[in-house]
């Protein structure tokens, strides 16, 4: 018999919205630039944080999303 792990995602961590806000950044327009495909630098200069931040908030954005999973099995 086979055994099954499970699957389902989980997570405690806080949303992009949350991140975002920490480090006071408009949530509204890091999506807009995001879905523009700008680049880490030209969303920086934009929100008038460091590239790395946004480096930060993009990597959370393409691994969860927008919002971070709470769940169990």
């Amino acid at each position: 018999m086979e055994q099954f792990m499970s699957r389902v995602p989980w997570s405690m961590d806080l949303s992009l919205k949350d991140k975002a806000e920490e480090v006071g950044v408009d949530f509204d327009v890091l999506m807009e630039q995001l879905r523009l495909n700008r680049s880490d630098e030209e969303i920086a200069r934009e929100l008038a944080v460091s590239p790395a931040t946004v480096q930060h908030l993009r990597e959370h954005f393409e691994r969860f999303g927008i919002h971070s999973v709470v769940g169990q099995d």
